[in-house]
C-alpha cells in the first residue's frame, strides 16, 4: 500500500465589503497612515459590517461555499469540518457544527480548534493526520475570525492591526508523496498575559463591571509580543528548512502569518528569501487572525505549480507558534 500524505486540492475565501482604511481610523484614534503603515504595512482592513446578528460563521460560510463551487464538490462527501477560530458565534455551542450545516456537510462531524493566530497552522496539522489515518478523505479546514466583535476602537493599539475574513482549503488522500512533508509547532504559556481577552471567560466571567473596564476587548503588550514573534517565527521557519535539508532556493513561497510586515520580513530574512517569494497581503486586510494563512493562499492561489515547496509560519496568543511545510499538490 502506497503512502498516504494529505494534500491541499482546494482553496476558497472571503472578506467583507467594507473598508476600514488608515485614513478614516484618523478621524476615530490618535493616529495617522504613514505611522500605521510605517510600523505595521496595514492600509486598509475589511469590516463584518451587514445586518445585525452575523457573527464569525457568516464569514465562514461564505469561505467554505467559495471553496464548494471552484472545487465543484458535494459537500454532503466532506468526513470533518475544522474551524480555527479566536471569535466563535457563541461560548459552548461550537460554530463549526453549525457552519457544516448550513454548508451541506450532513455527512461530517466539526469541531472548533483555538490557538489564536497559530489556529489555522496547528489546523493544517489536525486535518493533515486525519487524512494520513486513512479513515477519512476529505477535511475541511477553515480558518475564520470576527476580530471586529473584540476590538475597542479607541484603543490605538489595537484597533489598527487587525480585520475580519475567512479562508477554507480542502484535504485529502495523496499517494504522489505531495502535501504535508513536516512540521514543527510550538506553544509556551508564559504568553498568557501579554495577548489576552480577561473576561468573558470561567476565571473572570462577565459583570457588569468587567464590562464597564473594557475586559472583554482584546489587550496586547505590543512590544513583548513582537519581541517573541520575529524570534519565534523566525526560528521555526529556519528549523523546518534545517531538518529537511532545503536552501534558500529550493523554497518557492513563504506563507507567513500576516500581523505585522516586520515580523514576515525579519522572518524572510533568516530564511534567506527574495522578496519576491514572501507573499504578502497585510496592506489589504491586516490580522485576520486564523483567516491569514488562507486568505494568502486564495489571493495568490494561480502562482502556485504542482511541486512548490510552501513553508507556513505564524505566531498567536498562549504563546502558540510553528511551522509547517508542504509541496502543492496541483
Amino acid at each position: 500500500m502506497n503512502t498516504i500524505t494529505a494534500a491541499i486540492t482546494a482553496v476558497g475565501g472571503y472578506v467583507p465589503e467594507f473598508v476600514l482604511s488608515n485614513k478614516v481610523l484618523e478621524t476615530m484614534v490618535d493616529t495617522n497612515d504613514e505611522w500605521i503603515t510605517s510600523r505595521t504595512g496595514i492600509k486598509e482592513r475589511r469590516i463584518l459590517k451587514e445586518e445585525e446578528g452575523q457573527g464569525t460563521s457568516y464569514l465562514a460560510i461564505k469561505a467554505a461555499q467559495d471553496l464548494i463551487a471552484k472545487k465543484n464538490i458535494n459537500p454532503a462527501e466532506i468526513d470533518l469540518v475544522l474551524l480555527a477560530s479566536t471569535t466563535p458565534d457563541m461560548p459552548v455551542a461550537s460554530t463549526a457544527v453549525y457552519v457544516a450545516t448550513k454548508i451541506g456537510a450532513v455527512n461530517a462531524f466539526a469541531y472548533d480548534l483555538q490557538a489564536a493566530c497559530s489556529g489555522f497552522l496547528f489546523g493544517m496539522s489536525t486535518a493533515a493526520a486525519y487524512i494520513q489515518s486513512g479513515r477519512y478523505k476529505k477535511v475541511l479546514l477553515i480558518g475564520a475570525d470576527k476580530m471586529s466583535s473584540i476590538i475597542d476602537y479607541t484603543d490605538r493599539a489595537t484597533c489598527i492591526i487587525f480585520g475580519d475574513g475567512a479562508g477554507a482549503v480542502l484535504f485529502e488522500p495523496n499517494y504522489e508523496g505531495l502535501g504535508l512533508q513536516d512540521e514543527f509547532l510550538r506553544s509556551d504559556g508564559i504568553g498568557r498575559e501579554f495577548l489576552k481577552i480577561e473576561a468573558g471567560g470561567s476565571l473572570l466571567p462577565p459583570t457588569k463591571e468587567t464590562v464597564e473596564n473594557k475586559q472583554h476587548y482584546v489587550f496586547q503588550d505590543g512590544k513583548t509580543v513582537f519581541k517573541y514573534a520575529v524570534s519565534g517565527m523566525a526560528d521555526v521557519s529556519e528549523k523546518i528548512m534545517q531538518r529537511n535539508n532545503l536552501s534558500k532556493e529550493d523554497v518557492n513561497w513563504l506563507i507567513a502569518h500576516q500581523a505585522n510586515k516586520r515580523i514576515i520580513d525579519a522572518t524572510a530574512h533568516r530564511m534567506g528569501l527574495e522578496d519576491e517569494k514572501v507573499l504578502i497581503n497585510i496592506e489589504k486586510y491586516g490580522n485576520t487572525t486564523s483567516g491569514t494563512l488562507p486568505l494568502l493562499l486564495h489571493d495568490f492561489e494561480n502562482k502556485f505549480k504542482k511541486g512548490d515547496n510552501l513553508i507556513f509560519a505564524a505566531f498567536g496568543g498562549g504563546f502558540t507558534w510553528g511551522s509547517i511545510y508542504l509541496k502543492w499538490a496541483y
